[in-house]
């Protein structure tokens, strides 16, 4: 059965997260949540910092993050090369997404009801966003490719159900001491 669309998922419900008490919930299918320069040691050459944050209030099911995270990563790493940026989600899908299931089919909408506030059979997981601003994923990188890792965030950021801004911040801030 195919994916409801994201508009569906989108607002806030009672989280649903207990998944020791929760029979058949799936998997998270994010493979990875930290890519490219993963070594500390190595990262500590990097300038800037690059966040992808949201402006509202909302859920992000897990298929939307991989999206994401796979239009990110590819541009990163075809453009900049893997030893050359970090990058990071942020939040981690534990809501699980329950789904009452209903007939499909010409004149469905008539005959079958359903039941009233029915309970639903898990189906998704999604990562809740509950304040504006919150960093969704976001890329450590040398201020030479600072437009490319804007770029990749941009086009992870058409994959997200929810409005987001690009937020660049330096990684430390040099202090000079003055001589007096």
């Amino acid at each position: 059965m195919p994916l409801r669309p994201g508009r569906c998922y989108r607002r806030l419900k009672r989280p649903y997260t207990r998944t020791e008490y929760i029979a058949g919930a799936p998997y998270v299918q994010i493979p990875k949540f930290e890519l490219g320069n993963t070594s500390p040691k190595e990262r500590a050459r990097f300038d800037f910092v690059v966040e992808l944050v949201n402006e509202e209030v909302g859920q992000i099911r897990m298929n939307a993050l991989e999206a994401a995270r796979q239009m990110a990563y590819k541009y990163l790493s075809k453009y900049v090369g893997d030893p050359n940026f970090y990058l990071k989600i942020n939040v981690y899908p534990f809501h699980v997404i329950r789904e009452n299931k209903m007939l499909a089919m010409a004149g469905a909408d008539r005959l079958q009801q359903g039941m009233r506030l029915a309970f639903g059979v898990p189906t998704n997981r999604a990562a809740r966003v509950l304040r504006v601003g919150t960093p969704i994923m976001y890329v450590e990188i040398e201020g030479k490719n600072l437009n490319h890792a804007k770029e990749a965030l941009k086009r992870a950021a058409s994959k997200l159900p929810l409005p987001t801004r690009i937020v660049i911040k330096p990684l430390r801030q040099v202090t000079k001491v003055s001589a007096e």
